[in-house]
């Protein structure tokens, strides 16, 4: 069913920065499929006419209270948590903006909190999203179930000496990914179309790895986007990391302080106590790491920085910063664009005018960062 969705924003929504630098909210991951995925697939399955729009806010995460809400209604009526608006259903079509849907709507309906606040609410809701995105994915109707909660997807290659544990929640090895020799899978765990899992990469649960990733050495409790590259030995643990990243040998984050407590994370110019003991970093799209990389607890990197040298790298790395420990100068804007234009070039993606431009204008967006 085509439906007229239109995503908005709300004042929550740079919280998420610098993940959505380049993307929107709903373009992010969690779990097997992105915010947008979840939230068109719940909507195909509800019995909303052709005849409505559709506003839903960017962070919304869909959950089974939200869903229930949907699915028989037949006259318009907004959806709130608090003061925040989740989702409306207008009835009719023509120009209506979101600033019109309350106006709109005779009845108002407060749900539980289901909003994306910060990037780590993602990496702290993916285990439980990889079992969820099951019950709503072609997981049933397009892959082999080999045990009862492990799910290969067509043309998938297991290799020889490989594990997949699914005694603590679901395995699902995508569409033509390939799992090499001797690894061990732990669920919940989402390997991704294309994506390829090195000779004895140990990824433990609550691990997403997005399409056309290469992954090696240990990973657990993260989300990789899609397109990026961790291919060998490291350790990389409650993170987020974008898109077209490459990560160098060697490269490690911490994600427990010594002390055990909260790690905090600086987002914008505010420093903002994450309430979590164990958290990694967050890694904006195209961001290079050379080799022997230390990345300390509650690091957050921009976009496109390319990064190097030996000691802890700064705890904030602004976009197109380059350098590293002994120091960060603003890398030429010209010359990231070359950068990116070969990495995606290398999986056969061909950099728009439009994405270009859309580097560009986070380059200038983000100027100020880089002079404090």
């Amino acid at each position: 069913m085509i439906m007229d969705i239109r995503y908005f924003h709300d004042e929550k929504t740079r919280g998420l920065l610098p993940l959505t630098l380049l993307k929107e909210p709903q373009e992010l991951r969690c779990g097997m499929l992105t915010l947008d995925e979840k939230i068109r697939f719940a909507l195909n399955k509800s019995k909303l006419s052709k005849d409505c729009v559709i506003f839903v806010n960017s962070r919304l995460l869909m959950c089974d209270e939200i869903k229930k809400e949907i699915k028989n209604k037949a006259h318009s009526f907004v959806l709130v948590n608090g003061g925040t608006v989740v989702l409306a259903v207008i009835k009719g079509s023509g120009k209506v903006s979101s600033e019109q849907i309350e106006d709109l709507c005779a009845e108002k309906i407060e749900v539980r909190h289901s909003l994306i606040d910060r990037p780590w609410d993602l990496i702290y809701k993916n285990a439980d999203e990889i079992s969820a995105d099951i019950a709503i994915s072609p997981v049933r109707s397009g892959f082999k179930s080999k045990s009862k909660n492990i799910f290969i997807g067509k043309g998938a290659e297991i290799h020889e000496g490989v594990v997949l544990n699914a005694r603590k929640g679901p395995v699902v090895i995508d569409e033509g990914a390939v799992i090499m020799a001797n690894s061990v899978i732990y669920g919940p765990a989402y390997i991704g179309k294309g994506a390829v899992v090195k000779a004895l990469g140990k990824i433990y649960g609550g691990t997403s790895i997005g399409p056309m990733c290469k992954v090696g050495g240990e990973i657990e409790c993260s989300i990789f986007q899609g397109y990026s590259n961790k291919q060998h030995e490291g350790f990389i643990g409650h993170s987020f990391v974008g898109e077209w990243v490459n990560l160098g040998a060697g490269t490690n984050n911490s994600d427990l302080k010594n002390n055990y407590s909260n790690i905090k994370m600086k987002l914008g110019n505010k420093e903002v106590d994450t309430g979590k003991m164990f958290m990694g970093a967050l890694i904006g799209d195209h961001t290079k790491a050379g080799i022997n990389t230390m990345i300390n607890t509650g690091t957050v990197i921009g976009v496109s920085c390319n990064l190097f040298g030996a000691g802890f790298l700064p705890k904030h790395v602004p976009s197109f910063s380059w350098g590293g420990p002994e120091g960060l100068k603003e890398y030429r804007i010209d010359k990231a664009v070359d950068t990116a234009r070969a990495a995606m070039k290398r999986r056969n993606v061909q950099m728009t005018p439009e994405y270009e431009l859309l580097l560009k204008n986070a380059f200038n967006s983000t100027a100020t960062e880089r002079k404090i």
